[in-house]
């Protein structure tokens, strides 16, 4: 195991400096706009895929089916409406953050409160993922080995560190594509294995997937979290939200060559997304189909079901492979939001001169970097004393809730011409996900039953469009 970990971690290195020696100054934060859209878009499926979307969808199958699947539906049309609506207005204006819009279109408090919004979501996102996947790899390597928690994160973070720490997002579109590739290769062996075991031709797969106890996929019930309806929209809702208004996944879509390929790279990227979720949905189905034909008990946590299936009942090639998967999204997911933590810093809030390449602004390059490496160690070793998975969870809703200010920050500005008062947008952005959360807590009672699920932030983002509303001038 440690053989193959320390391969791929070599790989990653060589794809690193194979494709990055030329880059030139300020390859950190655009990538020096080279990168062919073909290739962005194939390493965002790995972005995408973070270390508890590898475990948790897969898993989630044995109590909601294929309802994920109504969900990732609604962030295909979510993507267009990046594709054609926001990546033209960025283009048009050559950003570097996409937070430099607030700035232009309402002044600098806004831009530093969206600025800001973004830095504490990503770092505490960006921390929980980064602990959930090392803890899987806890339990599965390295605790029997007595390496602590603590140092697995150190090393990580440190590897991390060396590939993007001199042209960030350069390393990270071109290694994103090995982390994508590593995933895809250990599901679909997992999915072949699993088959192959059970003894099923094609035929035989299509009729199991087809008309196994997991295969539901719209879900009608009006008070369920996954109501049809309310949770397309909501995929609609978080995609713009939380991939068209985040510097994370923006910042590779800015690396293309101009706007024609950044479109390009989006449309491709989402129906390919479509189609990896419809495979880790059908490794679902089969992780418990299997389970049911050996007759094993799933346990009580969905996330164990693919982990200990992988690890104690395939051949030891698949425990491999789901290994490397995991240490590909705990990569690729983290590498990708310490760059852009990084430019959202350096860009706005210390509006620094990031192009000229002058030693001050490395210098102020390197030690943010360092700084949010350090943080996003912080965040793990937190959550690790914490060790409540209830808690964990809340800490990550948590930080979602903060992304309905930036939607309503970016659509008031995008949908009229009135100025604000400014001196009030932080009060406005920090009462909307407030006033969010409490109606969340109060919904069941209020409407009967009906629990709110990832509509949440429409309803944050309507908020704080009317608070934007209230403090317009006249």
């Amino acid at each position: 195991m440690l053989v193959a970990l320390t391969s791929y971690i070599i790989l990653v290195f060589v794809v690193a400096w194979a494709t990055t020696r030329k880059a030139k100054s300020g390859a950190f934060f655009t990538g020096d706009h080279s990168s062919p859209w073909f290739v962005v878009a194939f390493g965002m499926i790995g972005a995408s895929i973070s270390g508890v979307t590898f475990v948790s969808v897969p898993g989630e199958v044995a109590t909601n089916g294929w309802h994920y699947l109504q969900f990732v539906l609604g962030n295909l049309v979510g993507y267009q409406i990046i594709a054609f609506i926001l990546i033209p207005l960025y283009y048009r204006r050559q950003f570097i953050s996409i937070y430099s819009y607030l700035g232009e279109r309402f002044g600098d408090i806004s831009h530093k409160t969206g600025a800001i919004f973004f830095i504490c979501s990503q770092l505490l996102g960006a921390g929980l993922r980064f602990y959930l996947a090392l803890n899987v790899l806890q339990v599965v390597v390295f605790h029997n080995m007595g390496v602590p928690l603590w140092a697995e994160a150190i090393v990580a973070i440190f590897i991390v560190w060396l590939y993007i720490r001199k042209v960030g997002i350069k390393a990270v579109v071109w290694t994103d594509t090995l982390q994508t590739l590593c995933l895809l290769v250990a599901v679909f062996a997992t999915i072949g294995s699993i088959f192959f075991t059970m003894n099923l031709n094609a035929d035989d797969i299509y009729k199991l997937i087809t008309t196994h106890h997991t295969f539901s996929l719209l879900d009608t019930d009006w008070q369920s979290a996954s109501f049809l309806p309310k949770h397309f929209l909501s995929g609609v809702a978080i995609v713009v939200v939380m991939n068209g208004l985040d510097q994370n996944i923006m910042q590779k879509s800015l690396t293309c060559k101009n706007k024609r390929d950044a479109q390009m790279n989006l449309v491709v990227f989402s129906i390919a997304f479509v189609a990896c979720t419809i495979v880790f949905l059908t490794l679902g189905t089969a992780l418990v189909a299997y389970s049911e034909y050996l007759g094993i008990n799933l346990p009580s946590s969905t996330d164990d079901i693919y982990p200990i299936i992988a690890q104690n009942y395939l051949p030891p090639f698949i425990g491999i492979c789901f290994v490397l998967g995991i240490v590909a999204a705990a990569l690729s997911s983290t590498d990708s939001s310490l760059t852009a933590l990084t430019t959202v810093w350096c860009v706005d809030i210390l509006n620094t001169d990031v192009i000229s390449g002058n030693k001050k602004a490395e210098k102020t390059k390197q030690i943010t970097t360092i700084g949010f490496a350090i943080a996003l160690i912080i965040v793990v070793l937190a959550a690790d004393i914490i060790n409540d998975r209830s808690v964990v969870s809340a800490i990550f809703t948590l930080a979602g809730y903060t992304y309905g200010p930036l939607l309503g920050l970016f659509v008031f500005g995008m949908t009229n011409q009135h100025a604000i008062k400014e001196k009030y947008v932080p009060i406005v952005c920090l009462s909307a996900p407030t006033l969010t959360y409490l109606f969340n807590l109060a919904s069941p009672y209020l409407l009967c039953g009906y629990k709110m699920g990832f509509e949440l932030i429409i309803l944050n983002a309507t908020l704080t469009y009317l608070g934007l509303w209230l403090i317009k001038k006249k």
